[in-house]
């Protein structure tokens, strides 16, 4: 499959199918596309605007036979203000310090990482990735990639999330927290703090990647509204109770 851009061809690939990690008896496929040479940047911002996702050098978008269940979500930076509960989660995690750095791993991170997949994603597509699978994760990127790292003021690691940086917004790839801290509510913390980040670096959007409905895993995203969803007819707000 090929599409043309402004400037040069695009070509695509499907993937086989494997199981859904968000449905039960459901079969995901994908469709893929390299992100490479000078021209990733560029691809990369047309793409994540259609609903495409990053995963180390390569763009994908879900093309699942008869399920069309996963919708790419982003929130209205400019239009969002944070709930009570949210505001709450907010003065609950009021000690960490947020510290973007370059997108190079560390063993603290895939410590934490670790610990993170052990406690709250056993049955998950990522379990058993070692140290040099996570290495590839965080640094495999051709384009603008940063970790945005939470530390308490013991300068412990207590959060993190890898994040792709481009001309209209932040995509949060993927976050890890302590999960013994479950009643501190980190994964929203974290999507608070990136809202905050987007704000300050005048950047319209956060893109969360797919909310999935009736996906225990994906329906904390309906907390941050104004959320917008990507379809047939472009971004279109999502209601609060859909």
């Amino acid at each position: 499959m090929s599409v043309q851009s402004r400037s040069f061809p695009i070509s695509f690939m499907v993937t086989t199918e494997v199981p859904c990690p968000y449905l039960p008896e459901r079969m995901e496929r994908k469709i893929i596309t390299e992100l490479s040479g000078g021209q990733a940047t560029e691809l990369f911002e047309l793409l994540s605007r259609a609903g495409f996702r990053r995963s180390h050098s390569i763009a994908y978008r879900p093309a699942c036979a008869g399920c069309q269940a996963c919708i790419p979500v982003r929130i209205d930076i400019a239009n969002f203000h944070p709930s009570r509960s949210l505001r709450r989660v907010l003065a609950r995690n009021a000690d960490l310090v947020t510290e973007i750095r370059p997108a190079h791993p560390t063993q603290e991170q895939y410590q934490l990482f670790s610990r993170y997949l052990d406690q709250r994603h056993n049955d998950g597509e990522m379990v058993g990735m070692g140290p040099q699978d996570y290495a590839s994760m965080v640094a495999d990127s051709p384009i603008d990639t940063r970790m945005v790292e939470f530390r308490d003021a013991d300068r412990n690691l207590i959060a993190a999330c890898l994040t792709d940086w481009s001309a209209d917004g932040i995509s949060a790839v993927y976050s890890f927290f302590a999960a013994d801290r479950a009643q501190d509510s980190l994964g929203s913390f974290v999507v608070l703090r990136l809202i905050d980040l987007a704000r300050q670096a005048g950047l319209p959007y956060l893109y969360l990647g797919y909310w999935v409905k009736g996906s225990q895993k994906m329906d904390y995203k309906r907390r941050f509204q104004p959320l917008e969803r990507y379809g047939a007819d472009g971004w279109r707000r999502l209601a609060a109770d859909q």
